[in-house]
């Protein structure tokens, strides 16, 4: 590390005004401070100094995705030669697995990173500002939250989509009202809708006659029950997006987030009970010929992406409520949306997506409300004790 200092150290007057390149200030400064901690300090006012900045909480939430990652890249792997082979157990040719999902999962990476990336430091550049290191996480939720299939050119459009029209347009990262990562889903979901649906995406090159239907596609097809078991769907041993379906690994990430206090758990429980009351009230007055409304309310929790979603896009600082009872009024209404839209619209079995997209919007003015109640209740209790102190003057 002391051997690359001396090398930045003695390429950044280049960078600095004055030198040959000073227009590429921004990207210089951004391979700097990705390798080192800025020497930058505040200078003025008054400031809380913290050991978490934005590079530690950006490093932070991409452990807490390593696990679904990993998975994802081995259940890629396994499911298309399951496909081939329906008797292949889920160890059997583990690094063949695991050889073939990262051939499928890495291009998806790359691409969604250099397009990102490539956008944001542009965008940068023009405004002369520093390179925030928001995408860093963006840049491989996109990708979990991607079918394996997913033709590289749609991705390439869909992240350049979330990045420009996403976020940079309200001013990066920070500024965006919207999950990126979400908004490209969306983008891919709307546009090219034959690339996010049917059976025939979850797979990768998987055999012709292998169905390779998901259980949100069990469900939608009128199954009572998904044909997947509880107990796969937890591991995660199905089709689906390439981090979405371990239940267990992405439970590995939510602890990672609470324990470093990245995640808000009071979010990621009030989603759960949320999805839990809806679920319930289908259970007690769904229509018992609708099978999706007499679904137990838990697996919901292991179906699509509600997990996923529930841990790592409506914690999201950026988009999410930041008072502490709008997170829980927040979190409730993103679980009961994501059920009902589940179970009312059957040509949209993900409603995950859209609930969390429709509560970004909502956040500001549920943030607003309860700060406003808040305010309200204080002031009725100065208003009572300047008229009790007012009687206390005139008895005396």
């Amino acid at each position: 590390m002391k051997i690359l200092r001396e090398i930045l150290d003695k390429l950044k007057p280049n960078f600095e005004k004055g030198g040959r390149f000073p227009w590429l200030h921004s990207t210089f400064d951004a391979f700097e401070t990705f390798a080192f901690v800025p020497k930058t300090t505040t200078k003025s006012g008054a400031h809380f100094r913290d050991a978490i900045d934005m590079k530690r909480t950006m490093t932070f939430v991409i452990i807490a995705l390593l696990p679904a990652l990993l998975f994802g890249t081995y259940n890629v792997g396994y499911q298309h030669f399951h496909s081939i082979n329906p008797s292949l157990s889920f160890f059997d040719d583990i690094w063949g697995n695991l050889l073939f999902g990262l051939s499928k999962v890495l291009p998806i990476i790359l691409v969604s990173y250099i397009v990102g990336l490539g956008i944001e430091f542009a965008f940068a550049q023009h405004r002369g500002h520093e390179v925030n290191e928001g995408f860093l996480v963006s840049g491989i939720l996109i990708p979990l939250i991607m079918p394996a299939d997913v033709p590289l050119w749609q991705l390439a459009l869909a992240t350049a989509f979330a990045v420009i029209i996403g976020k940079e347009v309200f001013g990066g990262t920070g500024m965006n009202f919207l999950n990126p990562a979400l908004t490209a889903r969306a983008f891919l979901f709307f546009a090219f809708p034959s690339s996010m649906s049917g059976d025939e995406v979850w797979i990768a090159e998987k055999a012709d006659a292998f169905s390779g239907a998901t259980p949100l596609a069990d469900m939608m097809a009128g199954a009572s029950l998904p044909n997947t078991s509880f107990m796969d769907m937890i591991i995660g041993i199905m089709p689906g997006s390439i981090g979405e379906t371990s239940t267990i690994a992405i439970l590995i990430g939510a602890i990672i987030l609470i324990k470093t206090g990245i995640g808000s758990w009071k979010i990621m429980l009030s989603v759960l009970l949320g999805g839990a009351l809806m679920g319930l009230t289908f259970n007690m007055f769904g229509s018992e010929s609708n099978h999706y409304a007499q679904l137990p309310f838990y697996y919901h929790y292991v179906m699509g992406g509600f997990m996923f979603g529930t841990v790592f896009m409506a914690t999201d600082p950026v988009t999410a409520a930041q008072t502490e009872r709008g997170k829980w009024i927040y979190g409730i209404l993103i679980g009961a949306m994501a059920v009902l839209i589940r179970v009312v619209n059957p040509a949209y079995p993900e409603g995950m997506m859209l609930a969390i997209l429709l509560l970004n919007v909502f956040a500001p003015l549920i943030d607003y409300y309860v700060v406003d109640s808040n305010i309200r209740k204080r002031m009725k209790r100065w208003k009572l004790a300047e008229k009790l102190n007012t009687k206390g003057v005139d008895n005396v």
